[in-house]
């Protein structure tokens, strides 16, 4: 194991001896290196060692025997099925988002005028693009964004349903920030309002699709792996 250097000791002790015991360096039953030892492969405090092993314990991943040392429990990462069940439920929330999304684009290229377009246009140079920093601001522009375009289907309706979810509908914007889930880029963006000025409901509903198709296609890939 290499020394850490990262300022949150606990939390990358956890993670170094964890990619350890998935990597089956030690098999179900063995014992680990006692404190004294994983603390100077580490480069850290048995205090922080003891605080990893705690929370290796309770993951199900270590178990503890007094007056003998701590063992293998398990090399399979127990975290996995929450980790699959959260892309499970970002694929159903993109999925859903979606589809309200596409009608409501539908509806907004019949029910358009200039000064709806005007509007998606000055919103969409409004977004910008997201080059780090402060993620809550980001998501409030682009939610603006899909909020105008629900607004420009003229639906009470789906406006209300759209304000209903807009907690949800903010989380996926947001999981498309990181490393894992691609981010609708500015151009995906602008084909829809392009779509929508064209006054073709067809249109509009293919450039929503594929303004998700990459989305969601990345989050079931992830799902399957």
């Amino acid at each position: 194991m290499q020394p850490l250097y990262k300022t949150n000791l606990a939390e990358t002790a956890i993670e170094a001896i964890r990619g350890e015991i998935l990597a089956k360096r030690w098999s179900v039953g063995a014992k680990l290196p006692n404190e004294a030892a994983l603390s100077a492969a580490l480069a850290v405090s048995r205090g922080t060692i003891r605080e990893a092993v705690r929370v290796l314990v309770s993951q199900g991943l270590l178990e503890t025997r007094q007056g003998s040392g701590t063992y293998v429990l398990s090399t399979r990462d127990a975290s996995r099925p929450l980790t699959m069940a959260r892309r499970a439920s970002l694929r159903d929330q993109f999925e859903a988002r979606c589809a309200l999304d596409v009608e409501a684009a539908r509806l907004a290229s019949l029910r358009q005028t200039p000064e709806i377009i005007t509007l998606l246009r000055d919103l969409l140079a409004k977004r910008g693009k997201y080059e780090g920093g402060d993620k809550a601001a980001f998501v409030e522009r682009d939610l603006a964004f899909h909020k105008a375009i629900i607004a420009a289907s003229g639906n009470r309706a789906m406006i209300e349903i759209y304000d209903f979810f807009s907690a949800s509908i903010a989380e996926t914007i947001e999981a498309t920030l990181g490393q894992d889930i691609p981010e609708p880029d500015a151009k995906a963006h602008a084909d829809i309002i392009d779509a929508i000025e064209t006054g073709l409901p067809a249109k509009a509903d293919a450039a929503v699709r594929r303004f998700m198709k990459p989305v969601i296609a990345a989050l079931e890939r992830m799902i399957l792996s």
